[in-house]
């Protein structure tokens, strides 16, 4: 269990995608015979065509007397034979072996689309509180999505990314994590856990757009009187991915690297894509207290 502070801060959050198969293309109508061709004018029928094939006496076979010992030649080129097709044979089953075991399709096929393999990805920022821009640009963001397409959805996640590249000089920690789900099932599963742990951070949600349905509340208690410290987005993302979109992040180049990477993927590949921001008002605070407590995953950058 995460620990969890004093829950004491506004969040923004916005969804949208599913992990449903992808919808099966509808067969092609079958060919209609050609409509047979009528001419009632007389036609000799075409006479037989003779092609004449040379045939020549079978040559002798000449079967010379045995001495028992012929058959060593043969033998010895079955065994030179065994020794250079073993190695291939081998090969081949252990790379076949692999491939099972592994399970990933070929990156950018169609099978790697249309297959059971999920990717997770959960990439969480902090950035000093004098990034109140990005406050603005996200709420701005979530408020024109179109969460209703895989396009619009795409271009949501590219925006988002835009936005945290232009302002890097805020960074202050990060936690990354992707891994690979066997069965989307299981994919959603964990996603939901994932997004229910971090939204659980917030006291309340002031901005919300799931597949396109906007609400907006405000803040229970007024304006917060603490010092602000951070500011914390995360992005949740389920990729038609049959392997981890990166292994780790250390640095802030890795950090750039990573987040050109989440803004290319393309419509086809993102199923899920869900943000989340706190302080979602740009009057209310999130402590460095506050982000130890709820936070501890974070790793300073």
């Amino acid at each position: 269990a995460e620990a969890l502070g004093e829950a004491a801060v506004s969040g923004g959050m916005s969804r949208g995608g599913s992990f449903s198969r992808p919808s099966s293309p509808a067969p092609a109508p079958p060919r209609s015979a050609p409509s047979p061709s009528y001419d009632y004018g007389y036609r000799s029928a075409p006479g037989p065509v003779i092609v004449p094939y040379p045939t020549y006496p079978p040559a002798p076979v000449y079967v010379g007397p045995s001495n028992g010992s012929g058959g060593g030649g043969g033998l010895f080129v079955i065994i030179v034979l065994a020794f250079i097709l073993l190695p291939i044979v081998l090969n081949y089953l252990q790379a076949a072996t692999r491939k099972a075991q592994d399970g990933a399709a070929p990156v950018g096929s169609q099978s790697e689309l249309a297959n059971d393999i999920v990717t997770l990805t959960r990439l969480q920022i902090a950035l000093l509180a004098e990034a109140r821009e990005l406050q603005r640009d996200l709420t701005k963001i979530t408020l024109n999505a179109d969460l209703s397409t895989a396009a619009g959805l795409t271009t949501q996640l590219k925006e988002t990314v835009l936005a945290l590249l232009r302002h890097p000089e805020y960074w202050t920690h990060v936690r990354a994590e992707s891994q690979t789900v066997a069965g989307r099932n299981r994919a959603s599963e964990l996603f939901e856990r994932w997004s229910i742990q971090e939204r659980s951070k917030f006291m309340v949600e002031t901005l919300v757009n799931v597949g396109g349905q906007v609400q907006q509340r405000p803040l229970p208690s007024g304006p917060s009187r603490d010092i602000a410290s951070h500011i914390v987005v995360t992005l949740l993302l389920g990729t038609a991915d049959d392997r981890p979109l990166f292994k780790g992040i250390n640095s802030t180049r890795e950090l750039q690297a990573v987040l050109q990477r989440l803004g290319s993927i393309s419509p086809a590949y993102l199923l899920v894509y869900e943000l989340l921001w706190t302080p979602q008002d740009e009057s209310d605070s999130l402590s460095s207290d506050e982000l130890v407590a709820n936070y501890p995953e974070l790793v300073p950058l």
